[in-house]
């Protein structure tokens, strides 16, 4: 009786399929066969960019490339000093022309420019690296790092940004020509010594500065190179912060940060008023 029971129970046990072993199998075989590098994290296979689609890619890099250098045409052509700016007159007696040249500055151009960005620069990439290695992001683009791509990205756009303000504060510089607050100084002339009439337009004047290149540099007050330039990287980071900084353990940390960000650019431009270098609306539009 026992002997039936267990032949019965045998009998009854499913016969595998052969198809269906043979998918197993085959699925054995591709999993075997695929490498790490065919996979991400999903377990999705990577389309690798070859051909046309990776040619394409590099086209666009350079294209990137070449607005980049185009939006800082203006700005090269007024530090290199290829053109002049606008021979602006002024009326005679203006007050706020007359403050008196001041050899340094509280913040000279190579501290701005160095900080600014070193600033935004460094806490971009130290915030694109940390996204990279916690958050897991991703990026379409041909070059296989995740780390030169991401910072491409942003750091590109930085770039970028810093290129067209400063060719809009150059190109307004130029054709505005406003005299700087230390203009009678540096062209080494005063009122008296023009005989000029108070009220009266002044259209040319001939300096007695032999360094042209000061007399140029005392014709472009408008606007602030430096309040524009440290407002745009500070606001810069400030949005950046708000877009990446997601640690909800501090609420009134971001916000803190941001308000010194914003302090910082609002110095510069104060001091470029107490250094006699731009007048107030001048530090207002920049």
């Amino acid at each position: 009786m026992l002997d039936k029971y267990s032949r019965q129970t045998i009998d009854r046990s499913p016969v595998p399929n052969p198809d269906l072993q043979l998918k197993l199998s085959d699925n054995r075989n591709s999993l075997g066969t695929m490498g790490p590098d065919k996979d991400n994290y999903n377990g999705k296979k990577l389309v690798e960019m070859t051909g046309p689609a990776l040619s394409k890619r590099k086209l666009l890099v350079g294209l990137d490339l070449l607005c980049l250098f185009l939006a800082s045409i203006p700005f090269f052509v007024c530090e290199l000093k290829t053109m002049s700016p606008y021979r602006r007159g002024f009326i005679c007696g203006d007050l706020s022309i007359m403050y008196p040249y001041l050899q340094s500055e509280a913040i000279p151009d190579e501290l701005l420019i160095g900080g600014g960005v070193a600033i935004t620069g460094l806490s971009i990439a130290l915030g694109e690296c940390y996204r990279v290695r916690y958050r897991r992001v991703r990026s379409n683009a041909f070059i296989r790092n995740l780390y030169v791509s991401s910072l491409y990205k942003e750091l590109g756009s930085f770039l970028f940004g810093c290129c067209i303000g400063q060719s809009l504060t150059n190109m307004a510089k130029l054709s505005v020509g406003r005299l700087r607050p230390h203009f009678l100084s540096v062209c080494g002339i005063t009122y008296a010594s023009l005989n000029c009439t108070p009220g009266t337009y002044v259209s040319t004047i001939t300096c007695r500065q032999p360094d042209h290149q000061l007399e140029d540099e005392a014709r472009k007050s408008f606007f602030s190179g430096h309040a524009s330039f440290a407002m745009y990287t500070m606001l810069y980071l400030a949005f950046y912060l708000q877009a990446r900084f997601c640690w909800r353990g501090a609420r009134l940390l971001r916000p803190l940060l941001q308000f010194f960000l914003l302090l910082l650019a609002v110095f510069t431009g104060l001091t470029r008023i107490s250094d006699y270098r731009h007048h107030p609306s001048d530090v207002i539009t920049g």
